[in-house]
């Protein structure tokens, strides 16, 4: 991505979530290009059809392979998605909702309702009272990433979130970590970016 578009990306989070710096450079440790997850177009969009991603294949002049291109943006998937209902509802708490429409990309760790559902009871309640509305901001915040990343592009070790502080990503037995998350639906296609849908909420420090 050029310099000119990831400053016009950190001016736009940080006017609305006021935790990112403008001159904050992202960057998430990635694999080799030999070693990047290469699906087929087919199983590609018959996996977007499950998950409620909407797609349009189109054909690689250089290769001739056909590759599905995401019509919708994150936050359209997030609100169309039967598994980010409360995702869906906490980021328009937030405000945040126009962010992830914008141009981006972004790669967001999203937590399913089931996710929402671990935290201790009356937590959800709590974080969306107008008065903990900065809180709230700190936890999404902490579960995106500036950036495209696709699950055959991590590799273990820190990255820094928007919130301003590092997750732990991990790889082992072809699952996925975040912190304490696993990655359950990988590679959500967005025009905007990817998501990788969690099964836990991640809390950045206090």
């Amino acid at each position: 991505m050029k310099d000119t578009n990831r400053t016009g990306v950190i001016k736009q989070l940080a006017s609305l979530v006021g935790v990112v710096g403008a001159g904050v450079m992202m960057s998430m440790p990635v694999a080799a290009e030999t070693t990047k997850c290469n699906s087929s177009a087919s199983s590609q969009v018959s996996y977007a059809a499950a998950t409620g991603t909407t797609l349009d294949v189109v054909v690689d002049g250089d290769k001739g392979a056909k590759k599905p291109q995401a019509k919708k943006n994150i936050a359209e998937i997030a609100s169309t998605n039967n598994n980010f209902k409360m995702m869906t509802a906490v980021l328009k708490a937030a405000g945040l909702t126009q962010t992830l429409a914008g141009k981006g990309p972004f790669t967001v760790f999203a937590p399913t309702d089931a996710a929402f559902a671990k935290l201790p009871k009356g937590t959800v309640e709590n974080l969306l009272k107008p008065e903990n509305r900065d809180k709230l901001i700190q936890i999404l915040t902490y579960h995106v990433v500036l950036g495209k990343v696709t699950s055959g592009q991590i590799k273990p070790g820190d990255v820094k979130t928007v919130e301003g502080s590092p997750v732990k990503l991990n790889v082992a037995n072809r699952k996925v970590m975040v912190n304490d998350a696993t990655v359950i639906m990988p590679d959500v296609q967005a025009s905007n970016g990817v998501i990788h849908a969690i099964d836990t909420v991640i809390m950045p420090a206090d």
